[in-house]
């Protein structure tokens, strides 16, 4: 056979080979296309807005400011806070003064009774629902005390009271609640009873934190893994001081650990800053709402106000804090302590609260001072 015709064979061959693994090769290719992935589902998002404000501190003067009827003008004093608070879905604020009712008889500092009267105007008139009575001043009236005024919030149904408890079952119940399909549960502890101590065996009474730190932590982490959002109102810090304590900046960061996304301080009666930690936010203190003291840092309180957001999309959930902002409100009251008047400290004049101005630029420079981002004003 001539070398001609071998090479023609080989190119035959060759033709041949290649053809049949080009054909072979189409084939499999067209078998082997991925198959398209399920498209994911979108993420379901739910939204719920929270006001909040500071400690309700009744002097004999605040409900002894009356109308020319002779009635409480409690719907009067809190009309502005009532209006602002509107429109959020969470309203809190600090009851500080007990309301145990008429019969243990009404009194101002230091021993404090106030009429249930106020309650009504929070609740009922201005839809507060969110009430901490865990402070100071929670066992002014004693065990019985607790008893009157734990069955004035139990009387309404819309309101969330905690702080002070009938039993142990009660104390140590965890409870969970919704709003707008986000899951939450609201504590209340304080650092002190003014000295007084719980009778032997009815701790129950008071959230009082005084070596009891271990149980108040560990209850935050039972709502941590029951709730979507912990909120966490804590009386505490240094009376009259506008700077947070090492003590609370400590126990601010254990309370978050633990599980707490929203911290509500009060105690000094002036405000102190707001700050993130981690994806938490601290308010560690509101100062007072309203009250009858005498010193200009007394009288000027804050309003804040917040989102909750929460995410779902398959087995994931995520919990968000933002828009967080706050301002400040200017308790009014006349020469002879009548016509109270809670009013943002950006509609005050100079009638009302001399050099108002520039007031209003020192004070709102506390809330930022540790950190920056947090919104001043837009209410």
């Amino acid at each position: 056979m001539s070398r001609t015709w071998i090479k023609a064979i080989c190119a035959a061959l060759c033709v041949m080979t290649l053809g049949g693994c080009s054909g072979t090769g189409t084939s499999s290719s067209a078998a082997a296309e991925p198959t398209p992935e399920p498209t994911p589902e979108p993420p379901v998002v739910y939204e719920a807005s929270l006001f909040l404000t500071g400690d309700a501190l009744l002097h004999g003067t605040v409900w002894k400011d009356l109308d020319a009827n002779g009635n409480y003008r409690f719907a009067d004093q809190m009309s502005y806070i009532g209006a602002l608070a509107s429109s959020y879905d969470l309203r809190y604020y600090n009851q500080e003064t007990i309301l145990a009712g008429e019969e243990f008889g009404y009194s101002g500092y230091p021993m404090f009774n106030s009429p249930q009267a106020f309650g009504d105007v929070m609740a009922d008139t201005y839809g507060f629902n969110l009430v901490s009575t865990a402070n100071n001043h929670s066992f002014d009236r004693f065990a019985a005390g607790i008893h009157g005024s734990n069955a004035f919030w139990h009387s309404k149904p819309n309101v969330h009271m905690a702080g002070t408890y009938d039993s142990w079952e009660e104390q140590r119940e965890i409870p969970v609640y919704e709003v707008n399909g986000i899951t939450y549960t609201f504590l209340s502890w304080t650092f002190s009873l003014n000295g007084m101590d719980l009778p032997e065996g009815e701790e129950y009474l008071v959230n009082h934190y005084e070596g009891r730190i271990d149980e108040m932590l560990d209850q935050i982490r039972q709502a941590d893994a029951k709730s979507d959002v912990v909120i966490m109102a804590i009386h505490w810090g240094v009376e009259y001081s506008m700077e947070a304590s090492d003590e609370q900046r400590e126990l601010a960061q254990q309370m978050v650990d633990a599980g707490a996304d929203i911290i509500i301080g009060n105690h000094p009666h002036v405000i102190q800053p707001i700050e993130h930690i981690g994806n938490a936010i601290c308010f560690y203190a509101m100062g007072n709402v309203i009250s009858a003291q005498l010193n200009l840092e007394n009288l000027i309180g804050m309003i804040g106000a917040l989102k909750i957001t929460k995410t779902v999309q398959g087995e994931a959930t995520d919990i968000r804090i933002s828009d967080v902002k706050a301002d400040l409100i200017y308790t009014y009251y006349d020469g002879n302590f009548k016509n109270f008047q809670v009013i943002p400290l950006a509609l005050i004049d100079d009638s009302q609260l001399s050099n108002h101005q520039e007031i209003y630029e020192r004070f709102a420079g506390k809330i930022t001072e540790y950190d920056p981002t947090i919104q001043f004003g837009g209410f």
